[in-house]
């Protein structure tokens, strides 16, 4: 594994290979990041900043997700909105900050999961996804992933009411079965509150 850097955009938000995001870009030092970004045709990653329950500080998450600019275009209210795709997973190894406030990772690239079919046991979390997609615009191009764990994995990551700590559990998890198997372990909670909606 070879070391890179990264120009790191922390938010409090987690990006999954293959997934897409909207963000909005105010703040000079992330407008010059984008304009170099778009300017050399490279990526940036983007680190989820988890709260610390005993001391409330937020800190950058070890693990994240290069991001490439796909679009862009200037708001109604005149800030600059880029749509942005989920590359490779990294794990920051570590840390400097610029002059302008950007901080660049020293990252070292996650590999690529293996494409492994959906287990028979969580076919349920492959329909249940095939129903959300299907009432979205989302993701039209890759539906037929829809035997893929890891592809399920990630877009359930996104589409599911997940805490922003269980979203970036799942972004670590290594293994897409296993990601599968948190996720399922996690069902019954969203499944009760649909019941409680009905009464």
């Amino acid at each position: 594994m070879t070391m890179n850097e990264l120009a790191l955009f922390p938010l409090p938000l987690v990006l999954n290979p293959g997934g897409e995001l909207s963000l909005k870009i105010f703040e000079p030092r992330y407008l010059d990041m984008v304009r170099d970004c778009a300017r050399q045709q490279s990526s940036f990653g983007i680190c989820a900043l988890i709260t610390n329950q005993s001391s409330d500080h937020r800190q950058i998450s070890a693990i994240g997700c290069a991001a490439k600019i796909v679009d862009f275009d200037t708001l109604p209210n005149g800030l600059l909105g880029i749509e942005v795709l989920g590359l490779e997973r990294f794990r920051l190894i570590g840390l400097r900050t610029q002059e302008n406030g950007l901080c660049i990772g020293n990252v070292e690239p996650i590999p690529t999961e293996p494409i492994l079919p959906v287990p028979a046991e969580f076919g349920l979390l492959a329909e249940i996804l095939a129903g959300i997609l299907s009432a979205s615009r989302k993701y039209a191009l890759g539906r037929d992933q829809l035997d893929n764990a890891s592809w399920v994995g990630f877009r359930l990551s996104e589409c599911l009411p997940l805490e922003l700590n269980e979203r970036q559990q799942l972004l670590e998890t290594s293994d897409p079965v296993q990601r599968l198997a948190l996720l399922a372990s996690w069902l019954p909670r969203f499944q009760r509150s649909d019941d409680e909606h009905e009464h």
